[in-house]
């Protein structure tokens, strides 16, 4: 068993992704460069970065990309003890497509990126409740004070008709004992809501609606919100999600709204020069949850999460490091006027001090 106590551990999927050397259509990609890329992950490294202790919980198959994936999180901070190794089925695999131009009929376009999934039948689509039972997955759970899980982890194994993944979320609500936290972020992913040979029916969104509205802190982006529960009215959707103690929607580019027991927060986004979007509501709710850890106020919380989301949007890829400790409590710490006046550009937050 583990010897580490860990504050956060985030339980889902990470992939190996491929990323060409080139923007433009896949077709003319020749070259490409191997990394790793998951939701649950993503969250568990921006912990890391912060300084929170945390672990990562998931299945990968026993071939080189789960060995792959296990390493660069450890190179990362992230506790990988409880991750199990499946001898029978692979680690799942997406490759990244980037626009470049408009000189063909199939290139996305500068600025924007697509993910294509090869990830039927993976390892981590076994997870199950079964899988919280692993004595060394158990002991990181048993001591962690915030538990992790996404709606990703919630459809896997529901194209094939098992419900494994929600059942691993739910065993993880019913099971969180008192004073732990569970995290629960949306991620719409509605091709892993469709069953093979069907179309999309309304039980993912009941399937959602219950989950969230037994977790603690619920983070939606206000995109799929619309697209899951027919709204995204911040107003409405708390009204459609009572349950949680916390629920943050985010307006991608605008601003965050966060409802507590104490009221409703709203704060802007800073303004960012992107470089690419993919990975950066992950950052926002790693730097969330590290201010919901570290007891923050609302605004304080909200204003980390816009900061380490900035830091991605600013960079091609999923992960960067935070920013300065000193120009991080700047950043907090600004006014609002002094906030507003920040633009994040090329990995430097123009206009804060020190």
């Amino acid at each position: 068993m583990p010897d580490t106590v860990v504050d956060a551990v985030c339980i889902g999927e990470t992939m190996a992704v491929l990323v060409p050397e080139q923007p433009g259509p896949l077709e003319r990609a020749e070259v490409f460069r191997r990394g790793v890329g998951g939701a649950e992950s993503n969250v568990a490294c921006g912990l890391a970065a912060l300084g929170v202790s945390t672990a990562w919980i998931s299945r990968v198959g026993a071939d080189g990309f789960g060995r792959l994936i296990i390493t660069q999180l450890a190179e990362r901070g992230v506790e990988s003890s409880g991750v199990a190794v499946d001898p029978h089925r692979p680690t799942g695999l997406y490759v990244k497509e980037i626009g470049r131009s408009a000189d063909s009929a199939f290139d996305l376009g500068p600025g924007s990126s697509k993910l294509h999934y090869y990830r039927s039948d993976s390892a981590a689509s076994a997870l199950d409740p079964k899988s919280l039972d692993e004595p060394r997955a158990a002991a990181l759970l048993n001591e962690a004070r915030l538990v992790h899980l996404t709606g990703i982890t919630a459809a896997l194994g529901y194209r094939a008709g098992r419900d494994g993944g929600r059942r691993l979320v739910e065993a993880v609500l019913d099971r969180r004992r008192p004073g732990q936290l569970v995290s629960f972020d949306l991620n719409w992913r509605p091709g892993l809501w469709t069953r093979l040979g069907s179309d999309l029916d309304h039980k993912p969104a009941a399937i959602l609606a219950e989950l969230a509205n037994r977790a603690d802190v619920v983070l939606l982006g206000a995109d799929e919100a619309e697209a899951v529960f027919g709204t995204d009215d911040p107003q409405r959707l708390r009204a459609l999600l009572p349950g949680p103690r916390v629920l943050v929607v985010k307006d991608s580019g605008h601003h965050v709204t966060a409802f507590d027991d104490e009221g409703v927060v709203t704060e802007p986004a800073l303004a960012v020069d992107v470089v690419e979007p993919i990975g950066a509501g992950d950052a926002f709710a790693a730097g969330y949850l590290t201010g919901l850890l570290r007891g923050y106020d609302q605004r304080r919380r909200l204003r980390l999460g816009h900061v380490c989301a900035a830091s991605v949007l600013m960079v091609d890829g999923d992960h960067c490091s935070p920013p300065s400790p000193d120009l991080l409590s700047a950043l907090l710490d600004s006014s609002a006027s002094q906030w507003s006046a920040v633009r994040a550009a090329r990995g430097i937050f123009a206009g804060a001090a020190p």
